[in-house]
Formats: C-alpha cells, sequence, structure tokens
C-alpha cells in the first residue's frame, strides 16, 4: 500500500476514480496550532479503484484532485463533511457538488442522531473497523501499513454504506429530503462567514450598547488576525478577556495592564497596540450610532407548555417516519412554534419538513390534532372524530 507522491500517479488513478458515477472521500488533517486545517492525507474510493494521495509531498499539484471535486457528474461522498469540503474551500476556492453526506442520510434513515462512521459501518455491513490509529499525527512521514491501512478503510467501506442509504432514500422517496439538506451543506456562507459576524459565536452576554460596539469590534479583530497569522482565535485572545475587554473598555496600556485575563506584559506587544486602537475607535461610536442589544422578548402566555407538548409531539412524529426528532426540528423551532405558530420563520416549517411536521404541530397548537395515552404508548388524534 503505497502513497501517491507523483503528478503522473495522481493524474492516473484521478482519470480512473473520474469514470464513476460516484466517488468516496475522507481527509486527515491537524489544525491544533493553526486556523486553517493542514491537509496531510487524501483518501478516495470508487468500485473501480482507491487512492491515498499525499498532499504534503514536494511538488505535488492537487489541481486533478480539484478538477474531480468539481465535477458534476460524479457525486462526491462524505461521512460528516463539514470539515472535509471546509478543507477544499479553503485550498481550491471553491465548494464540491454535488455532495452525499452519509451522516445526514443515516438521520434521515433512521440510523439515529450523529451516528459515526464506525457505526453505520457495522449496522450495514457488519464489520467492526479497527479505530487504533484514530490519533495518529498524519503529518509524520512514512506512515505505516496500519495507519494507511486504517485511512483507506474510511472510504472503501464508504462505498457500501453510500449504496444502502441510497436505495432506502429512493425506496422511501426522501431523496429530496437529503437534497434540502446538501443544499444548507454546500452554501458558501456555511464556510466564508463575515468576520464582523464573529462576536456572535461568543457565548456571552453584553448589558450596554457600548459595551456590545467594543465586542462586536474586537472579535472581527481576532478573527482577522487569526486568520492572517493561521493561528487558532484563543492564540490571539482568549474569548473571556475579549468579554473583560469589552465590559472594562481599556483605552490605554495602563489600563490593559490591570485586567485579570490579559498575560503580564501583554499590554507592551504590537497586538496590544492594534488591540487598543479598535477599542478607542469603537469608543468614538456616536451614542446614536451604537448597536441595539437583543431584546430578550416575552413569551405569550401558555408557551411553555405548548412547547413540551410539541416535544412529544416531534417524537411521536419522528419515530412514525423513522428518523432522528433532530432532522424534523430543533430545541429552537419548538420554541418557536409554540411562541409565533404560523408567524415562525425556521426549518421546521419550511419543505418536506413542514409537510412531515409543521403543519401537523400547528394543528397540535390550534387543538385540532390532541394526544392521549393508549396501551402504554402516545398516540395522536382527531379530538372531535368519535372514531378516535
Amino acid at each position: 500500500m503505497q502513497l501517491i507522491t507523483t503528478q503522473d500517479e495522481l493524474e492516473a488513478v484521478i482519470e480512473t476514480l473520474g469514470r464513476s458515477d460516484f466517488v468516496t472521500i475522507d481527509t486527515e488533517f491537524i489544525r491544533e496550532t493553526t486556523f486553517w486545517p493542514v491537509l496531510c492525507l487524501i483518501q478516495l474510493a470508487s468500485p473501480d479503484a482507491t487512492a491515498l494521495i499525499d498532499p504534503l509531498a514536494p511538488g505535488l499539484d492537487l489541481a486533478p484532485f480539484f478538477k474531480l471535486m468539481k465535477d458534476e457528474t460524479t457525486v462526491k461522498v462524505f461521512h460528516a463533511a463539514r470539515q472535509d469540503i471546509e478543507i477544499v474551500f479553503h485550498l481550491g476556492g471553491f465548494i464540491p457538488h454535488p455532495v452525499f453526506d452519509t451522516q445526514v442520510a443515516a438521520m434521515v434513515c433512521g440510523f439515529g442522531d450523529s451516528v459515526s462512521y464506525d457505526q453505520l459501518v457495522q449496522k450495514i455491513t457488519g464489520t467492526r473497523l479497527d479505530k487504533s490509529s484514530r490519533f495518529t499525527d498524519w503529518r509524520h512521514r512514512p506512515l505505516s501499513d496500519k495507519q494507511l491501512e486504517y485511512a483507506l478503510a474510511d472510504v472503501t467501506y464508504l462505498i457500501d454504506v453510500y449504496k444502502h442509504l441510497n436505495e432506502q432514500l429512493k425506496r422511501e422517496n426522501r431523496a429530496h429530503w437529503l437534497n434540502e439538506e446538501m443544499g444548507l451543506l454546500t452554501a458558501v456562507e456555511t464556510y466564508d462567514p463575515h468576520p464582523d459576524d464573529a462576536w456572535r459565536r461568543l457565548k456571552m452576554r453584553v448589558k450596554k450598547p457600548q459595551e456590545l460596539a467594543i465586542l462586536q469590534a474586537i472579535a472581527a479583530w481576532r478573527e482577522r488576525e487569526a486568520r492572517e497569522r493561521d493561528v487558532p482565535r484563543g492564540r490571539v485572545i482568549k474569548d473571556d478577556a475579549l468579554f473583560e475587554i469589552a465590559q472594562q473598555a481599556p483605552a490605554t496600556a495602563e489600563a490593559l495592564a490591570r485586567l485579570r485575563t490579559v498575560p503580564k506584559g501583554w499590554e507592551r506587544s504590537s497586538t496590544a497596540t492594534s488591540l487598543l486602537a479598535v477599542v478607542n475607535n469603537a469608543l468614538q461610536i456616536p451614542k446614536e450610532d451604537l448597536p441595539k442589544l437583543p431584546k430578550h422578548v416575552q413569551q405569550p402566555e401558555g408557551t411553555s407548555a405548548a412547547a413540551e407538548l410539541l416535544k412529544v409531539f416531534l417524537k411521536l412524529v419522528a419515530e412514525e417516519y423513522g428518523v432522528a426528532p433532530k432532522v424534523l426540528a430543533s430545541s429552537a423551532d419548538i420554541e418557536k412554534i409554540a411562541a409565533k405558530g404560523e408567524d415562525a420563520v425556521i426549518p421546521a416549517m419550511q419543505g418536506w419538513r413542514r409537510e412531515v411536521f409543521g403543519d401537523r404541530a400547528l394543528a397540535l397548537v390550534r387543538g385540532e390534532i390532541a394526544l392521549k395515552f393508549d396501551k402504554r404508548k402516545i398516540k395522536a388524534f382527531a379530538p372531535n372524530d368519535p372514531t378516535s
């Protein structure tokens, strides 16, 4: 078992793989010390060929691989595709298409919520995978035969998994369910978020408009710094330091040095100088132009009880269709249906989810559907139907 390290080898195997209707893909990468993942290995398989590509090989041009990822006639099959797609997007500047994610397909087909690859392989093929090489440092060369066998198994068994799930989706007329999910997975916005939105991922509350203005500014600053320097966000500055800076608004190095979350002496660094400039710019924003704090909306009376009832109904519908409840609606979706009903702008009220769950959930909220406990099971029924 050999790594592909030359251009001729790469072009030859990609040509063979490209003749198939689909190709299974996985990547191995390291990102503990970088902002962007460092691609260390590419695994590919089709019914006719397999490939282990070494992207670290000197002078190897991955253009043939990217051409395959762009080929609209070949379905790209991943398991838990997001990080693999992120790598292609970062290195190639595009998103693979068309894509089939077996983890999402498995949820749609009733294999549970976020099922792992090895669990799915065992359920579908009966094979137990050896995961002892899971924590390999994939930058290290040479890779052992055991490590290469482990890596290749991530795409060879994926062939049977894909065929099984694809057939089940067609048989149960659910292929369009997956297509909607793949549309979200392959949206550019998923992989290229704007730095100005970086503050939204921070799980911290601010109490004043000026605090929010500073938090927005310094979170965007940190995002740009991390990307440019290719280091994790926390290497630039920690989340808790962002929060304290937003609250205390230090305008000078001396004020910055007094903060508990700032390392001693850091205030004299060029990074700190850059940060202080951002803080001072935010402090100059006129009061009328400051961002508005997100409002806590008082939920209508009965919302909590309705949400609890909807959660029970969600499990009932999920069991009826043999899918994971998460596929139909999230907890946030349930809360919004309970509070806003028809006006809830959420995935559960759109497309196939509305047909399967959303409209019936609205009927439950309106009292057109009721739940009862019958023979040790929860059942839905029409209250005005004498036969129920």
